[in-house]
Parts: C-alpha cells; structure tokens; sequence
C-alpha cells in the first residue's frame, strides 16, 4: 500500500518562468492528494493557475531572475526557516536541479536529497558531455560535433548535411532577451556561422549535430528514478504523440507504451553513471537503424510525469518522498495504454477525452489531464482565463505589426553590416 510520511514536507523549486508549467500543479496534486504538505517556490508563482489548486499548503518568493547560486541558497535557507522541519526538496527545471546539485552539501541539514554524485546533475544537463557519456556507456546517440571555429562549423554542417540541429551545451546560460534559442534547426552554412560567432553572447559552446526527422512513433521519453541503490524505481517508457510547438517541444499528447529493449538502455545509463533521483530523457528513433536515439537528460521531472502513475498510483515524485522518508516503494502494476494530455497545447484531444470518460476511477487510470480534475477543478478553471489573455495578446501584437508601415525602399548602395547585424536580424 502507497503510505507517503505525511510529517515530511516537500519543498517544489522551479526557477524558469512559465506560469503554464503543469508539471508544478502535477506535483502538487500528486504529493498533495497523498498528505504531504506541500510548499512550492516558483518564478511567476503569484499569477501561476498553481496556486489554486487545493492541494498547495504554501507559496514562497522563488529566487530573483538571474539569481547567483549564493541567492538561491539564501532562499532556500529562508524557506526551510519557515517550514521548520527536514523536507524532501525536488527541482522542477533544469536549473533549479543544478543549483541544489551544486548546494548539495550545504542543504543536507535541512532538506532530504538523493546521494548524487558532486557534479553529475551538471554533466548530464549539459550537452557535449551527454554526448561524451552516451559513447562511453554504448548509448546511441546522434553524431555531434563542437567546432572550434567558424570555418570548423561550416565544415561540420557540410559533414553532416542540411539541415543540422545546432544546441548550445550548456542551454541554461543562454540569457534572456537576446533571440537565441537553445536549440535550433539550421538550414545553411551561414546559420551556422553566424551562431559560432555568438557563443560568447550564449554562454557556452555551439554544438551542431545530424538531425533525426520525427514522424509517427519516432519521439519516445523515458521517466524514473533512481533509489539510494541505484535501481530504476516507478516511471516507464512513452510515445510522444504530439508535441508543442509541433516536432520539437514539449509532449502535448502521449502514451505510455512500455519497451523492455528501451528500459535495459536506460538502466545500463543510470548505473553507468551512479545516478540517483528523478530523470526525464527524451529520445528520437533513428529512422535509418532503427535505433532510440537519447537527445537529452533532464536530472529532474518531465513536466508529464504523471502518464506514469501505476497500478499504486506511484509516481517518481511519490518515488522519491518515499525513498527519502526510508519507506517501502510499492511495485504496482504497468498501465500500458494510459495517456496523458495537456489540455491548452491539444484542446480537441482533451475535449474527447473528457467527453469519452467512463467511471472516475477507469478514465483515471486510461488517461490523465495536466489541468482538468474533478477534485481540484479551480487551477484549470484559472488556466483556461490567463491562456485566452495570453493568445490574445499574441495575436494582437501579430497584428499590430503587420499593420505597421512599411519601411522606406532600401537605398541603391547596401549599407555595411556587420556579422552581429546581420546574426541578430536573421534570428
């Protein structure tokens, strides 16, 4: 039976600003509805449809944007002062993950953390090392090449073939407001030259790798997480269906479709790397071997962890408070068929769903809503207002634009630009 210590806290940390991350309101539904109490400390907290939701105990002032690791810290000292008891701590992005790997040692008084290795969370986040461990452990991977030049990239994407997939390595450095992305899909050499010549302004080094086309059945993830033995606890294999922005984003719509082939490369991964805690990896199938592809490694919770609620409604977040509290972790059954939907990225999909829905208890187990429950209806209800503000606005700045004036005729001599002119308008 799933008993969660309902005398330990948990302690939500997310640093990103998304006020649409449902992977926070999974969390706080799942550790909430088992009696944890639950505090959560995110950017954009206060306008988030999160802090409706039944189920959280309280909201704490998240770190400010940009926050140094000595700010974060301080925050973290402020909310276990407040919270006065140990509580399991869990990060809800990569760079919150980052920051308590880094501050591991100074939390261990006050919160509950996995034994990871110093280190490793970084490692698997960042991109040129992922590749490097993925050839070290057999793990397939997509060809990847870091020029060191701009000639050097010009030359990789002449190797590889057009288009490429052009990443920065360490994509949390990226800062905002510059136009840069962390990943994007490069169609010629001069993309990718221009990149290279802003790897100062991204903060790390420009990595350029084949791309794997999707198409049906080819975008897989994988969730888990790792007990203090090492074992793959909870978690399973899953088809991305579809995704947003459609080809490369987040999982919109996806089933748990379990892969006995896949869960062995993922075990030989962890164990390679003596990983623990929660993990999110996503992988493409490589259409021309047949192989699953790892794209990334997230040393965190996808924001769809929830497909994976088991036949024990165990989840890697329950995994984890679970492991923390030196409780039992129930082995419960693989529901293969589930799905998970989010409702805002896949409107018509959700509408039949809940239309379709037989008895409470059978449509949670075939399929869960990130938004949408019946316990706990005020955050979807909180969602659906800010998501109509937030398209609207969209949309009427699209608009605003192309009613613009049009600029005058360029003069018959081109003025002289320079490469950052010329990179910053292209993006």
């Amino acid at each position: 039976m799933l008993t969660l210590d309902t005398r330990v806290p948990a302690v939500l940390l997310r640093i990103d600003r998304n006020p649409f991350h449902h992977g926070t309101l999974g969390a706080v539904r799942s550790l909430g509805r088992a009696g944890v109490e639950v505090h959560v400390a995110a950017a954009d907290s206060a306008r988030s449809p999160v802090r409706r939701s039944r189920y959280l105990h309280q909201t704490h002032p998240p770190p400010p944007p940009g926050a140094s690791l000595r700010e974060i810290a301080v925050v973290l000292r402020r909310i276990s002062h407040r919270v006065a008891r140990p509580s399991v701590l869990i990060p809800l992005d990569d760079a919150g993950a980052l920051a308590i790997g880094r501050l591991q040692k100074e939390l261990a008084a006050t919160y509950l953390l996995p034994d990871q290795a110093s280190g490793l969370a970084e490692q698997v986040a960042d991109k040129a090392a992922l590749a490097r461990l993925c050839a070290s452990a057999g793990i397939p991977h997509p060809v990847t090449l870091q020029p060191e030049s701009a000639a050097q990239a010009a030359d990789a994407v002449r190797r590889l073939g057009l288009p490429v997939v052009a990443k920065w390595s360490r994509p949390w450095l990226v800062p905002a407001g510059t136009g840069l992305r962390s990943t994007v899909l490069v169609r010629s050499v001069r993309e990718a030259m221009e990149l290279y010549g802003r790897c100062e302004e991204a903060g790390s080094r420009l990595l350029l790798q084949a791309y794997l086309p999707s198409g049906p059945g080819r975008d897989w993830f994988v969730h888990g997480y790792a007990d203090r033995k090492g074992a793959v606890r909870s978690g399973g294999s899953g088809r991305k269906h579809r995704s947003w922005p459609r080809g490369a984003g987040l999982t919109a719509v996806g089933e748990w479709t379990p892969d006995p082939g896949l869960r062995a490369c993922v075990d030989r991964l962890v164990d390679t790397l003596g990983y623990r805690g929660i993990f999110d990896l996503d992988f493409r199938v490589d259409a021309a071997t047949g192989e699953h592809c790892l794209l990334d490694f997230n040393p965190r919770p996808g924001a769809q962890f929830r497909l994976f609620a088991d036949g024990a409604d165990l989840d890697v977040v329950r995994a984890q408070h679970l492991d923390m509290t030196h409780r039992p972790l129930p082995a419960g059954a693989v529901l293969p068929g589930r799905s998970f939907v989010v409702e805002n990225y896949s409107p018509l999909t959700a509408l039949r769903a809940v239309m379709t829905s037989g008895p409470a208890s059978t449509a949670a187990q075939r399929r869960e809503l990130a938004w949408h429950a019946r316990d706990d209806m005020a955050p979807a209800l909180a969602m659906w207002v800010q998501w109509c503000r937030h398209v609207t606005r969209r949309l009427l700045g699209r608009l605003r634009r192309k009613a613009r004036p049009s600029a005058p005729p360029a003069p018959a001599t081109p003025p002289v630009t320079t490469t950052r002119e010329r990179a910053v308008a292209d993006v």
